[in-house]
């Protein structure tokens, strides 16, 4: 128990540094070329990744070894894209609307698991998706005159995070959680200096240290979920980390001046009822 207290723990701190980290993401790609903020940050976490590889496996090339190359790149480009969609939505849409949105992505990870991965969806779970999916519909509302399209764009990160997720855990029948965290971070950053150092922009010295900031909350982060993982089950500390979605609003109200609309705080509860629900069935059952 003490370990799961501990992870639950270690899980809601993490919820709480991605948040800020999030925070900072809208103040600078609100003010710079979402691409750049996005590279700086990949270049940072590329040198992380690569760091964690040389201690844990003992040398760069052992946690590079692989053979599935091309699907361990796919996933690391997925999710540097998935990240420039995202931080696009706070900037158009703020952290409470696109926070409330992305939260479906354990639903949509539900619904894809059986085409991806060829898992049985039984119907309670098929009955929660549908029900997160009415969640979502309330946040949206469609027909509505309030409704604005950009609100599909942080859906579209939560399905590019679905897949991405689902990539993971194919990939991890043949690899270890250290390569796919290599091939993560590094095909990651040459993606994104590919076509991120077309979109370089003079910053400001007290943007550089926003900068900084972005990057150190984003290897905490990181380095706090693999610590969280190593001490409790997944299964006990994932419903946790709907925390992320409390500690966006906060910063979006405190900091932002946003406002939560009826729709969206109704239409979240529904999503992350629906959530946790799923979550809940894909426990394993102890006998």
């Amino acid at each position: 128990m003490s370990g799961t207290r501990f992870g639950i723990a270690l899980m809601v701190l993490t919820t709480f540094v991605f948040a800020v980290q999030d925070g900072i993401s809208r103040h600078l790609a609100g003010e710079y070329n979402v691409l750049m903020i996005v590279m700086i940050r990949y270049w940072f976490f590329a040198s992380f990744v690569m760091a964690i590889a040389a201690r844990r496996e003992g040398s760069i090339r052992e946690a590079a070894r692989t053979r599935q190359p091309v699907l361990q790149a796919f996933r690391g480009i997925l999710l540097a894209a998935e990240i420039c969609v995202m931080v696009l939505a706070f900037t158009i849409l703020g952290l409470v609307e696109s926070h409330a949105i992305f939260i479906c992505y354990p639903l949509l990870v539900a619904a894809l698991s059986g085409p991806v991965l060829g898992e049985r969806v039984g119907w309670r779970r098929w009955v929660a998706i549908g029900v997160g999916f009415v969640g979502v519909l309330v946040i949206l509302q469609p027909g509505a005159g309030v409704f604005a399209v950009e609100a599909i764009i942080p859906l579209i990160s939560a399905l590019m995070f679905a897949l991405y997720g689902l990539l993971t855990r194919y990939a991890a029948r043949q690899d270890t959680t250290a390569t796919s965290f290599f091939w993560t971070g590094t095909t990651g950053a040459v993606a994104m200096t590919l076509v991120g150092v077309w979109a370089w922009e003079p910053m400001t010295l007290p943007d550089w240290g926003w900068m900084a900031a972005l990057c150190v909350t984003g290897v905490t982060g990181h380095w706090l979920l693999i610590r969280c993982y190593e001490v409790a089950e997944a299964s006990a500390v994932q419903p946790f980390a709907y925390f992320q979605l409390v500690f966006g609003a906060v910063i979006g109200v405190s900091v932002f001046n946003e406002v939560i609309a009826p729709n969206v705080a109704i239409g979240a509860m529904i999503v992350v009822g629906a959530g946790l629900f799923t979550l809940w069935r894909e426990r394993p059952r102890v006998s």
